[in-house]
């Protein structure tokens, strides 16, 4: 079973990455498809994603799992929250009884230079500067940040430059990282772990 990655984040929150090496039958015995995915790798991410609910925790109620308008899945009544993301043979979740949460994961690539333009204003620009990290690590760290904050939100009408501002950077050691980040009016806290291949994002605030 590769369980790639897992954390406590506090006592009622659990984050873990899941490396999809599993046919998609072995997902069906304990997910089902929610919505039309007919590309077999988004297919086994999908059910991986929800799969990786209930390891990190157990007996969470997959079938009461709703879909909202802006595709976000949701629980009725908050029972909890949860996020989930997926790229290339990985997906990750947090899930949380207390908090709203939001988690990104993407793999490293020099498409982000692109459009970076679109996403980063150029005082966040300028952080990258303060750090030092393999090409096109840490502009897809800040691209992470701002998907991880997007989806604790849940709102659609969100404008990633303008709405979701990073104040600082703090790189904690080799792999860790800490973000100040402003969303509106609201500071929040992300964290990020960055892999070899990918980077990992999360944010956990009411």
């Amino acid at each position: 079973m590769p369980l790639f990655f897992q954390q406590n984040i506090n006592e009622e929150t659990s984050l873990g990455i899941w490396s999809i090496e599993e046919d998609e039958d072995f997902f069906l015995e304990y997910a089902s498809i929610q919505r039309d995915i007919s590309h077999p790798q988004k297919r086994k991410q999908h059910l991986a994603g929800r799969y990786l609910l209930n390891v990190l925790s157990p007996g969470f109620p997959l079938a009461e799992v709703k879909i909202a308008e802006t595709r976000k899945p949701f629980l009725p009544e908050d029972l909890f929250h949860f996020s989930i993301s997926h790229a290339d043979n990985y997906a990750a979740a947090v899930v949380s009884k207390s908090e709203r949460v939001g988690v990104d994961v993407e793999i490293y690539t020099s498409r982000v230079m692109k459009v970076l333009h679109k996403f980063l204003t150029d005082q966040e620009k300028a952080l990258l500067s303060t750090l030092v990290a393999a090409p096109y690590v840490l502009e897809t760290l800040l691209w992470s940040v701002k998907e991880s904050v997007f989806k604790w939100n849940g709102s659609t009408n969100v404008d990633f430059k303008e709405h979701i501002i990073i104040k600082s950077i703090r790189q904690i050691d080799h792999t860790h990282f800490a973000i100040a980040v402003l969303y509106r009016d609201k500071p929040l806290d992300v964290k990020g772990m960055c892999f070899p291949n990918f980077c990992l994002t999360w944010v956990a605030a009411a």
